[in-house]
């Protein structure tokens, strides 16, 4: 099995030649920093809506998108399974607009791979996958029954119940056949991609359009100053403009981060199996759906062309401060861990092969939702807390950075998810360790319930820890 950083998708999606970095000074209309799908999108959107911007994107790995963007499961859904907690925190109305911004993003995505994005064949450098096949939240233990319940209710209070649907579960069999699902809910506006591909393919069409794109740029410093901001670089050049995004996920947390306190940085893994058509014919998994179980803890799960099953898991530990790299991104513990939850969903794949393994970190706001937040002089903004669920988000968010930046008041720019107030996260180290105490006793509760056992009462309390403080633990 090979295990790195970097994963199977970016693997894949095969060698590109790097930008250059950044070498000398310049001016720009709009600064982005941060080469993964938010800063991109904010690009893209920004191109449109601004044709003659002069647009510098600011990357500090050697190719966008090696990130989380191109290392994540691949769902492209929208926020329909968050509308309850989201109902909760800003109100009905504000609630339905994110999720009606959200599934528009998410056919802008399918839009961008129908006329960006051959579909011809895995062959096809451009081709990032775009499959519709619906999304299936799953229940796997009787403590789990009624997952999405209250997403399903909010729906139907709202006048949106065709947004989900109640499966019970002998249809789950009839769309996976694990052993371990019951009954859930299913989002039919969702799709799968490869998110290497997609990101790459975001990229090519930037370059094609002029935006200025400098890779190897890590930024080292940036500030507004003046009418504008600047940042300037690891190799001190700089660039200036009105206006600025940062658009730097987990890093956000870092000491002296514009979200240090309002974000937890941990970490998921996900393994892929070899090719096993048969396995998926077998289980009746062959329309595509994007599957997870009803945990906070999530598994979850994916088919690929070539007939290879993704699996992941958000059990990763938790990062002190904005420590991104390590066992966030190569923990071999975890993946074990997750090789034999793998076994536990689907029995058929003992004696298959997982050819590779990788993690990364997952940047979580104590709402689990978006945020997008105005530095102190309003001249950039910064974006965070896709808590692993951004492939479709980030094209709404980027949306909304966008009409921020170019100083546009527009419904992008009302959305609930700006400026909104968010619980803060304990200072290190307190954060780390309650952080990690919350897990292991997350962790140990739902093994058990998986199990059929009773979950010991010490894990049960520290379980209930989140909702106590004002967390949003899972959807």
């Amino acid at each position: 099995m090979e295990h790195t950083r970097f994963g199977y998708w970016i693997k894949e999606a095969g060698d590109v030649t790097p930008r250059p970095p950044l070498d000398e000074d310049r001016d720009a209309d709009l600064l982005i920093v941060g080469g993964g799908y938010t800063g991109m999108w904010t690009a893209w959107h920004a191109r449109r809506l601004a044709p003659d911007a002069r647009i510098v994107l600011l990357e500090s790995e050697p190719v966008c998108g090696r990130g989380p963007s191109g290392r994540n499961g691949g769902f492209c859904e929208g926020m329909w399974t968050s509308l309850a907690s989201m109902r909760a925190r800003w109100g009905d109305a504000p609630a339905l607009a994110v999720g009606h911004a959200a599934e528009a993003a998410v056919e802008r995505i399918a839009r961008f791979c129908t006329d960006f994005c051959a579909d011809d064949g895995a062959e096809d450098e451009d081709d990032a996958w775009f499959r519709p096949g619906g999304y299936l939240e799953v229940s796997t233990s009787p403590s789990h029954d009624g997952t999405g319940r209250a997403a399903l209710e909010a729906c139907r209070e709202l006048g949106v119940a065709d947004k989900l649907r109640e499966v019970s579960a002998a249809e789950v069999q009839t769309r996976c056949a694990s052993p371990a699902f019951r009954a859930g809910v299913m989002e039919p506006g969702t799709a799968t991609v490869q998110p290497a591909r997609l990101a790459l393919a975001i990229r090519r069409r930037l370059l094609d359009q002029g935006v200025d794109i400098y890779e190897s740029s890590p930024v080292r410093r940036f500030r507004e100053a003046g009418d504008g901001v600047e940042a300037t670089t690891a190799t001190g050049a700089r660039v200036r403009a009105p206006r600025g995004v940062l658009a730097i996920g987990a890093a956000a947390k870092a000491r002296g981060g514009p979200l240090r306190g309002r974000l937890t940085v941990a970490s998921s893994h996900i393994v892929i199996t070899e090719p096993v058509p048969d396995v998926i014919e077998k289980l009746g998994w062959t329309g595509g759906e994007a599957i997870t179980d009803g945990r906070a803890l999530v598994h979850y799960f994916r088919t690929t062309p070539d007939g290879r099953i993704a699996f992941g898991w958000g059990g990763g530990r938790i990062a002190m401060g904005a420590r991104l790299h390590g066992r966030t991104e190569v923990d071999p513990d975890v993946v074990e861990a997750d090789r034999r939850h793998l076994l536990d969903y689907f029995p058929d794949l003992a004696g298959r092969r997982t050819t590779h393994a990788w993690g990364g970190p997952i940047d979580a706001s104590p709402t689990h939702l978006p945020a997008v937040t105005s530095l102190p002089r309003s001249r950039a903004w910064v974006a965070a807390g896709y808590t692993g669920n951004g492939v479709g988000p980030t094209n709404m968010v980027g949306l909304t950075l966008a009409s921020l930046a170019l100083d546009r008041t527009d419904d992008p720019t009302r959305l609930a998810f700006v400026d909104a107030k968010m619980p803060r996260v304990p200072p290190e180290p307190f954060h780390w360790i309650g952080g990690e105490a919350i897990r292991v006793g997350i962790e140990r509760k739902e093994r058990a319930e998986m199990e059929g056992r009773r979950p010991g009462f010490v894990a049960s309390a520290v379980a209930k820890v989140p909702e106590l403080i004002g967390f949003h633990i899972g959807r």
